[in-house]
């Protein structure tokens, strides 16, 4: 196990925190590009599209071709839009994050380091949906330093603070193609309660479920 020190946040992290959380979030796109690959309609088109330049051309190169070409094509245009939701992202609470998490009542801000560099991120601030509820978000590991426990320890400290604030709950989402941080949040204890489609035309087409997660925080009485 990698030995590592959790700190809160402080302002010259700013840089690497966004950077280290655009780079985690850039790394799913080969995986959406597999998600959007099994879904019926892009299957579809891409099997009439090659049945009607076979028997049209009657030449196997072009229909190979211009499938080839369509792939390559949505893969840009998948890679497009994903960064766009990054852009979003560092828009959001992570382009002041010491107004956002470290001032903020309730709310804070956490860097994991090892080998004198910060690795891991996470945040954590009050819920929109219910009092008493605290949302965990922004977890973010370095490549080279996952499986190392690191992200558990930081989910541990979102709970820790939680539980040491009076707060009934900790809950977060994640998107279907996160298998591997949806099964670090279900070892250390949280479950799934809900999912539901994206409520976008994107989010329908590309059948973008989304999954949250609750870790209720046993009562002291």
């Amino acid at each position: 196990m990698a030995t590592h020190h959790i700190r809160e946040y402080h302002p010259e992290d700013y840089e690497t925190v966004r950077d280290l959380f655009a780079t985690g979030m850039s790394e799913y796109v080969p995986t959406l590009c597999v998600h959007m690959l099994k879904q019926p309609w892009v299957i579809l088109i891409l099997a009439c599209t090659f049945c009607l330049l076979l028997t049209s051309s009657r030449s196997l190169l072009l229909p190979i071709l211009a499938v080839t070409l369509l792939l390559a094509v949505g893969r840009q245009i998948l890679g497009y839009i994903w960064s766009m939701y990054i852009d979003h992202c560092l828009q959001e609470d992570l382009l002041d994050i010491q107004a956002t998490y470290a001032t903020s009542k309730g709310a804070c801000f956490w860097v994991a380091e090892a080998d004198d560099r910060v690795v891991a991120i996470v945040g954590a601030r009050p819920s929109e949906e219910h009092q008493g509820e605290l949302m965990l978000k922004r977890m973010s590991v370095r490549k080279d330093y996952r499986g190392h426990g690191i992200a558990k320890a930081l989910c541990r400290t979102v709970l820790s603070f939680a539980r040491d604030r009076g707060y009934q709950s900790v809950v977060l989402n994640t998107l279907m193609v996160q298998h591997e941080a949806r099964a670090m949040y279900e070892g250390v204890g949280f479950q799934v309660y809900r999912h539901y489609i994206l409520p976008t035309i994107y989010g329908h087409l590309a059948n973008c479920t989304i999954s949250k997660y609750r870790y209720d925080i046993p009562s002291v009485d």
